[in-house]
């Protein structure tokens, strides 16, 4: 399915001149994987050092680069540094994503978001590839004026740039319902939730790419936001695959980040979301488009439920 069948099939409405310029633009759209959230807890009856070897395996058959956002009350052991260490060992950048996945668009002070940020470079600092890019936890970036600025400035002294990602989605809500399926049925077959997350994820790519070409001229590097768990272990190799069937180029982290864009900071309050998503509300021309929170189960969940999975 090209751009321009995707928009219509989709309903989701765009004017007649941006249609016309997503026909007409012949450049490969770019895309990093990145992941969030690594762990030793292991998913839908797999240990943790599988679901590791066959996201790596995946990227290195591919020779993807990626970027491991790091919350490191999930990987505080040493199972744990075990973990990051086959990461950095194949030269992926290692990087932020607090020490106890706290949601900065709740209670949560600066001061304790700030600490928590702080506490968890001792897990990273070592790494050959640690790269001092932050992750907000749930892509949450403050619920005030206050906070938003605040952090920005403190990450910003720490020499931190913010690690956002241009497309959002919700392959963890779909994990969870595989996970589900697999308790029960250990043997079940897993094709349906394959098909589901593919088409997700490329639902996603396409809506936040054709935000990118409305807001700017230039191509973005895109990142896509991924997990890491059992989900992505089956599948990220079928994901790569797709994303190369489909006219865009897998490429590495470091690169996409390279991108001018990546320094944007939206004004907008709730703070937070998908970066393009972000600056699409502030230029004011997508509210009719623009859902909030961007992604969440609450989406997905009624899709998962009528298709039986």
């Amino acid at each position: 399915m090209n751009r321009k069948e995707f928009l219509y099939q989709t309903g989701f409405v765009v004017s007649l001149a941006a249609v016309a310029q997503l026909s007409k633009l012949d450049h490969r759209p770019e895309v990093a994987l990145t992941f969030d959230d690594p762990t030793t807890d292991g998913d839908a009856n797999q240990e943790w050092q599988e679901i590791n070897h066959n996201i790596l395996e995946s990227l290195a058959k591919h020779k993807i680069k990626s970027a491991l956002f790091v919350c490191g009350k999930r990987v505080n052991s040493d199972a744990g540094h075990q973990l990051i260490a086959a990461w950095d060992g194949q030269g992926h950048r290692i990087c932020n994503h607090s020490y106890s996945h706290l949601n900065f668009n709740r209670s949560v002070t600066l001061e304790e978001f700030e600490s928590d940020a702080l506490k968890n470079e001792p897990l990273l600092r070592n790494c050959t590839n640690f790269t001092s890019l932050f992750r907000y936890p749930f892509l949450k970036e403050g619920d005030t004026v206050a906070k938003r600025d605040a952090m920005r400035s403190f990450l910003h002294e720490h020499g931190y740039r913010i690690g956002r990602a241009t497309i959002d989605a919700s392959d963890w809500a779909i994990d969870a319902r595989l996970g589900k399926r697999v308790q029960a049925s250990p043997n079940a077959d897993l094709s349906r939730y394959r098909t589901f997350f593919l088409q997700h994820i490329w639902e996603r790519a396409q809506f936040y790419e054709s935000l990118a070409l409305q807001l700017s001229s230039e191509p973005v590097r895109h990142t896509v936001l991924l997990h890491h768990n059992a989900l992505n272990a089956h599948f990220v190799g079928d994901l790569i695959a797709m994303f190369i069937e489909n006219g865009w180029k897998p490429v590495d982290a470091e690169y996409a980040y390279g991108d001018a864009i990546y320094d944007s900071e939206p004004r907008i309050l709730p703070a937070g979301e998908s970066l393009i998503w972000a600056l699409a509300k502030q230029s004011g021309k997508f509210d009719d488009v623009l859902r909030y929170p961007g992604e969440d189960d609450a989406y997905e969940n009624p899709r998962m439920d009528a298709l039986g999975l």
